[in-house]
């Protein structure tokens, strides 16, 4: 029996690779399907089963290209209802693989459907539970996330208490846990670091898994300082549940290499929006125009997810040359399948052709401590959760998430700073802002770890953000 965690650390998303004696499973595959065919391929083995713990909102799984060129079995848990040929198991139905057993438990909670695969030894032996979104190390799913459901958030978090009370926690303490997700996701509020664990472990140190715990304080801890999920989210939910186009397509459609004159075509004629994935350095000192920066070297994919409200943008890209494939891979796994094509060359041959440039106004943390006073306007970037922890006085929370929705607060005539942690987020603000027509505005390098490094005077709030 092999066990392999296959982890990607953009979405803080982990798929799962189970063998035995020849017959493969994957649970919760990302878009892309090769590398799971390769790595059954070198095991010589057969995927079997494409295993999904609940139609995910964080990403599109790749389910329905892997079943089809496998010719693997989709499975999910019981009440689940996809638009397309897919095994809805039964609660405690088993599942063989090989020598071993894969039991599935319904757990429903996070959503409805719901479901964790329990994996037997080829003793029989209860081995590791794999809980999607159900039970992060540190954590639990949170129950706001259900496609199209009459339920409260308040009725989903009881279900998930009675799944963990009545399904998870009687398993013994030696299993190991492997969610569906590390730190950094959205799913969930303040998962550990670690990717795996054992569910001993959990039982001591996570706050939703306490025996003493009653039902209403579990709801009451579950619910609580929930912020709203990013706006891809639901959209994502339903192409897992309904079906999409398949990646080849997308792929085939995205990677076309245009010349500058084509580009600015199809950029006109497709109102495209154009995503320069360059280092942010390299796109501070030139950029076209119009586009928006958002560097690839970060966490891309959700920040698209989270600042492009259509899917079915179409969409230009920047890239370094041999980068593309992985742009055009990192947007499909957040639903964005519109992509049309690249500029052939990349920045510099927009350049050479003489184009119009724009360039991004900078300033040192230094150099901002020395011009900064009470009337200066200094916008905070980050989280409204960083922000409460410590900020600059007199700055205004200005989150990236929710730029779209606050632009018309700020005043195209006023001058701003704009600053997050270390500087990717105050990027992609600064370059929206400028595409939108503000002018007046300067990032600030660095970020607030280069602003802690200065005399500038620290303010913490205990309860709200100040915010725009």
């Amino acid at each position: 029996m092999k066990v392999e965690q296959i982890y990607t650390g953009c979405l803080a998303e982990a798929a799962y690779y189970i063998e035995s004696e020849g017959e493969a499973a994957i649970i919760d595959p990302l878009r892309e399907t090769q590398p799971y065919i390769e790595r059954a391929e070198a095991d010589g083995a057969t995927i079997k089963y494409v295993l999904e713990t609940h139609f995910h909102a964080d990403f599109v799984s790749g389910h329905l290209d892997l079943a089809k060129k496998t010719n693997a079995s989709i499975v999910f848990g019981p009440t689940a209802q996809p638009n397309f040929e897919a095994h809805v198991a039964k609660d405690g139905e088993v599942l063989k693989l090989g020598k071993v057993s894969i039991i599935v438990l319904h757990t429903p909670g996070h959503t409805m459907e719901s479901s964790t695969f329990l994996l037997r030894d080829e003793n029989g032996v209860d081995y590791a539970l794999f809980t999607g979104d159900t039970l992060f190390l540190g954590d639990v799913g949170r129950p706001d996330l259900a496609v199209k459901t009459d339920l409260s958030r308040e009725d989903l978090a009881g279900h998930l208490f009675d799944s963990l009370r009545n399904k998870i926690m009687p398993l013994a303490d030696e299993v190991i846990v492997y969610p569906g997700h590390g730190a950094g996701s959205a799913c969930g509020k303040k998962m550990s670091k670690e990717t795996w664990g054992t569910l001993g472990a959990q039982k001591q140190v996570n706050y939703a898994l306490r025996a003493d715990m009653s039902r209403a304080e579990f709801v009451k801890e579950v619910t609580t300082g929930l912020v709203d999920p990013p706006q891809y989210f639901p959209k994502n939910a339903v192409m897992n549940k309904m079906g999409y186009e398949s990646f080849d397509e997308v792929r085939d459609r995205a990677l076309q290499a245009l010349s500058v004159r084509a580009f600015k075509a199809a950029w006109a004629e497709e109102d495209a929006l154009v995503i320069d994935t360059r280092p942010q350095d390299e796109f501070a000192k030139g950029f076209i125009p119009g586009s928006i920066f958002i560097g690839i070297d970060d966490t891309f994919a959700p920040w698209v997810g989270a600042l492009v409200p259509d899917l079915k943008q179409p969409i230009l890209f920047i890239a370094e040359a041999g980068r593309e494939d992985e742009i055009v891979t990192r947007l499909a796994r957040v639903g964005y399948d519109n992509a049309i094509g690249y500029l052939e060359g990349g920045f510099k041959v927009w350049q050479e052709a003489g184009e119009e440039l724009d360039q991004i106004n900078e300033i040192t943390a230094e150099d901002f401590a020395k011009i900064y006073n009470s009337g200066i306007n200094l916008l905070d970037a980050r989280r409204v959760s960083e922000y409460e922890t410590q900020h600059i006085e007199g700055a205004f929370n200005f989150p990236l998430d929710f730029i779209n929705r606050n632009m018309s607060n700020i005043d195209r005539e006023k001058l701003y700073y704009v600053h997050c942690a270390g500087g990717y987020r105050s990027m992609i603000a600064v370059s929206i802002l400028k595409s939108r027509g503000f002018t007046n505005i300067i990032n600030i390098q660095g970020g607030f770890k280069a602003l802690q490094t200065t005399n500038l005077p620290l303010s913490e709030l205990v309860e709200q953000a100040t915010e725009l």
